[in-house]
């Protein structure tokens, strides 16, 4: 017995395979292995809109973000059906289309944002609307549209029914005009304050830069690490008299 073969070794044939008197064993195939569950895809199918605008009843709008069309009559109902589903206002902005490129329905548009906080959501109600035409106010749904609706209103010019307080909230009250309409002048002017005073564009940057007293009472050396020892206006002990 040669030491060097193993006890167990088998004459080779031709192909080089061991070879053996018995027949050999039929080879057993592994079981597969299960496969793996698909990875979730990105494009969540829960998060389509298309069956609940087609449930509100409404018309799809092209749009680059799931919008939906509806009229100021049926802006409530949409609204209340919304909530029913647990949708919430994110935000009301308004557009004006006077200038846009291509014709549109109307002049102006209010656009709600509506979010479901669970599902992810989201759908855009389109109002097309001309200039001085009411809105329904969705303060009765969303205490949201509260600010939401005065911004627009400040503006653009919207008017909101059933709101409770429907008054300016970012422009003066004596600012005539609606900043973000295409017709509002633009430029630098001065504006007046009901009491009097003047806001000039020119002076209030020349103040907060340093170049001269504008209306600050003082030129900003402050602002720049200089003229430590002039000391700018403070309030008044116990608050403005």
């Amino acid at each position: 017995m040669d030491p060097l073969k193993p006890a167990d070794a088998r004459p080779m044939g031709r192909e080089g395979v061991a070879q053996s008197s018995t027949s050999a064993a039929p080879a057993v195939t592994p079981a597969a292995a299960p496969a793996a569950p698909a990875a979730p895809s990105r494009n969540v199918t829960s998060r389509d809109v298309t069956g609940l605008i087609a449930e509100l009843g409404l018309t799809e709008d092209h749009a680059a973000e799931p919008t939906a069309l509806v009229t100021p009559g049926d802006l409530l109902r949409a609204a209340q059906t919304l909530k029913d589903h647990g949708f919430m206002l994110m935000d009301t902005v308004g557009l004006d289309y006077s200038t846009y490129t291509e014709p549109r329905p109307k002049r102006f548009a209010v656009l709600h944002n509506i979010y479901h906080p669970r599902d992810h959501r989201r759908l855009f109600l389109r109002v097309w609307l001309d200039d001085g035409e009411v809105l329904p106010s969705l303060y009765p749904i969303w205490r949201a549209a509260n600010y939401l609706e005065r911004e627009v209103y400040d503006l653009m010019g919207v008017s909101f029914t059933g709101h409770p307080d429907l008054r300016k909230v970012l422009t003066p009250d004596d600012l005539e005009g609606h900043p973000l309409r295409k017709d509002f002048p633009l430029g630098e002017t001065p504006t007046l304050f009901r009491d009097g005073r003047f806001l000039d564009p020119a002076a209030f940057r020349a103040g907060l830069t340093g170049q001269s007293s504008g209306l600050t009472g003082y030129r900003g050396e402050l602002r720049r690490g200089h003229g430590e020892d002039r000391t700018p206006p403070v309030m008044p002990e116990g608050g403005p008299k």
